[in-house]
């Protein structure tokens, strides 16, 4: 019978694996997969954020590969509208009936890319499916496939051609990630490695959806202490009530903090959570979840350098006791 250092290790030899198939296509993005990963096993949702060009889509393409998921993309654009992402009912004269025609999100992993550039009410046609994992269609509710995972790419809202998301949309999506331009050394190694094709056919799968779905419910088992949930808490109650801040996080978004911790604990080889996993998933869970106040924009405050502030502010808990 397996021990749980067993169990840690078979993970560890995954991951391991799993790094070094993405290396092949993607060059300095270990962080920001690890990351992709933890949203994975935490059923949650993916946004990235940042300029065209800087590996967006390459590196969700090759996650996917990785994890031998079913994959679909959806390129956005202002014409683009919800049944092109959910599907349509159409009707069939030969038997008098309706059929459903699926759209790319039944699938895995659903890349919606540059989701920035279609309109709100196609934006909103993700919230059932990413909220519930199910599709409403002419009155009708179909299930989606496990995992199901939304991963989506946008431009920074300054550029044109761009639709704000609504707040209550922002707020489906467990993290926001912004990849940044990479080293000169990463740069040059990528063009080396990829600069005449991406080769995506020689990443072999290191997962299958069968064995997500068994550590998805390992997460839930991850032990987190009551002083590691009175941490969280406190941290909420402090972003609403900065003087900064307009609109704190919602409960939603301590229950994703909640369950992301545990997720990250799992993939660093831990089945407990200590406050340094809290620390490390504060920004990239709740940094697009804050409204500012009109003067922090106008002071050009961040809404990281807030919760760094309210992270030195709330106490730590006791790490000798959350085992």
């Amino acid at each position: 019978m397996k021990t749980k250092n067993d169990m840690f290790e078979i993970l560890n030899q995954q991951l391991d694996g799993l790094w070094d198939e993405l290396d092949k296509v993607i060059v300095g993005r270990r962080k920001e997969l690890k990351l992709i990963l933890t949203a994975v096993l935490s059923q949650g949702h993916v946004l990235l954020e940042d300029l065209p060009g800087t590996g967006k889509t390459t590196m969700v393409k090759a996650f996917s590969k990785g994890l031998d998921c079913l994959f679909s993309r959806v390129q956005c654009t202002p014409d683009l509208l919800p049944s092109d992402i959910l599907g349509v009912s159409i009707f069939n004269p030969q038997t008098n009936e309706f059929h459903l025609r699926k759209g790319p999100v039944f699938t895995n992993l659903l890349l919606v890319d540059e989701i920035n550039r279609t309109l709100p009410r196609t934006q909103s046609s993700l919230l059932e499916c990413m909220e519930e994992r199910q599709v409403s269609i002419e009155g009708k509710t179909y299930p989606l496939s496990s995992p199901f995972i939304v991963i989506a790419t946008q431009n920074p809202i300054e550029m044109e051609g761009t639709f704000p998301l609504p707040e209550a949309q922002v707020d489906r999506f467990s993290m926001k990630l912004k990849l940044g331009y990479p080293t000169q050394k990463e740069e040059q190694q990528m063009l080396e490695q990829v600069g005449d094709e991406i080769p995506y056919e020689k990443i072999n799968s290191k997962f299958n959806p069968e064995e997500i779905q068994e550590l998805q419910r390992q997460c839930q088992d991850v032990h987190i202490h009551s002083s590691i949930l009175e941490y969280i808490t406190a941290l909420a109650g402090s972003t609403r009530n900065h003087p900064a801040i307009s609109i704190g996080v919602s409960p939603r978004a301590s229950k994703a903090l909640y369950k992301t911790v545990k997720a990250w604990a799992l993939v660093s080889g831990r089945n407990y959570v200590i406050p340094d996993d809290v620390k490390e998933m504060l920004k990239p869970v709740w940094n697009h979840r804050l409204i500012l106040k009109t003067e922090a924009h106008i002071n050009d405050i961040k809404t990281e350098d807030i919760l760094d502030e309210i992270m030195g502010e709330v106490s730590l808990p006791d790490e000798t006791v959350v085992r």
